[in-house]
């Protein structure tokens, strides 16, 4: 079994033998839900690339530890990165997507106010819901033992994403739109050794409406489908995401 990872935001200078303790919420969870003990390994990371591996040395009261540094890791930008823009599911949905995108490897995720999306985002409401996405971003990063966490945007409109569509295509990438209506595949457009960033699109349960796929598509991007099974939103991302990167070195 793989040691836990904890967040720690001093790791990028770390160097092996020197000590570094794991304090507050994430000491806790080490300590009192964890239960490491003397001589157990674990992980910190600070969720930007840097992580340093270590065995425990010590414990104060109930989160606190002290561990010692064995090695350091330091986790390159990623090439290519992969941005899955999410259109806003309903209920909990939203965490499910952005949870299994991240243990996926996806890079950056971006909420999207999709025209025929049935959950708003509104004031107070839409800053809870993505304080949600971002901590699950977070968990899941953990979980998964990522040593780069993915960034979670602020909403996007349709126009926004089309801006980001027309960027990653200028700067040498693709920019997919998953529709039901499709004809080229997801698999026979992305090669089998992807390069330029990707972004991958992902529309509402009540589909992308017309204006939505003309503004992207005049902004550089094609649509592509899957297979012959319609997925939830929810899911197609994270699907989509796994086509990508195995056919690109990341999963090499």
């Amino acid at each position: 079994m793989t040691a836990p990872l904890f967040v720690h935001g001093a790791v990028a200078d770390a160097l092996p033998g020197g000590e570094l303790w794991l304090e507050g919420a994430e000491g806790r969870h080490a300590v009192s839900v964890k239960r490491l003990r003397v001589g157990e390994e674990l992980v910190l990371a600070d969720g930007l690339g840097h992580g340093a591996v270590g065995e425990v040395t010590g414990t104060e009261g109930r989160e606190r530890l002290r561990m010692v540094v064995t090695a350091v890791r330091r986790e390159p930008d990623p090439e290519p990165p992969v941005t899955v823009v999410q259109a806003l599911p309903k209920g909990d949905r939203g965490e499910v997507a952005v949870e299994t995108l991240t243990e996926t490897g996806v890079d950056t995720i971006v909420p999207w106010q999709a025209a025929r999306c049935v959950t708003r985002w509104r004031a107070e409401r839409g800053g809870k819901a993505l304080a949600k996405w971002r901590n699950t971003a977070r968990e899941a990063g953990k979980q998964s033992r990522r040593l780069r966490f993915p960034g979670v945007t602020d909403p996007h409109t349709t126009r926004e994403v089309a801006v980001l569509i027309a960027g990653t295509v200028g700067a040498g990438g693709s920019a997919l739109v998953l529709h039901e209506s499709a004809t080229e595949p997801l698999a026979r457009v992305v090669g089998p050794a992807a390069a330029g960033p990707v972004t991958l699109v992902v529309g509402p349960e009540g589909g992308i409406a017309p204006e939505e796929l003309t503004a992207f598509e005049e902004a550089g991007a094609r649509t592509v489908r899957l297979g012959s099974a319609v997925l939830r939103t929810s899911t197609a991302g994270t699907v989509a995401a796994a086509v990508v990167l195995s056919r690109t070195p990341r999963w090499g």
